[in-house]
């Protein structure tokens, strides 16, 4: 799931900056679905990485604090 991700961020070429937000969110909620136990460890590890990489796809100085929509 997050080697989906991550490739779909770095990778796809139609992407835009609010799906690749989307797909971070739903990758987030798989997690807590799945396997709410690691999601302390999602949130600390997991997420910071796929959001820069998303800012540095698009360039983005930094992402706003708080929950993505």
């Amino acid at each position: 799931m997050l080697e989906v991700a991550s490739r779909t961020i770095e990778e796809d070429p139609d992407l835009k900056l609010c799906e690749g937000l989307r797909l971070i969110e739903a990758t987030h909620r798989a997690f807590a679905r799945l396997a709410p136990d690691i999601v302390p460890s999602f949130e600390v590890i997991e997420l910071p990485r796929l959001r820069g990489l998303l800012m540095e796809r698009f360039g983005v100085a930094e992402l706003p604090p708080g929950p993505l929509n």
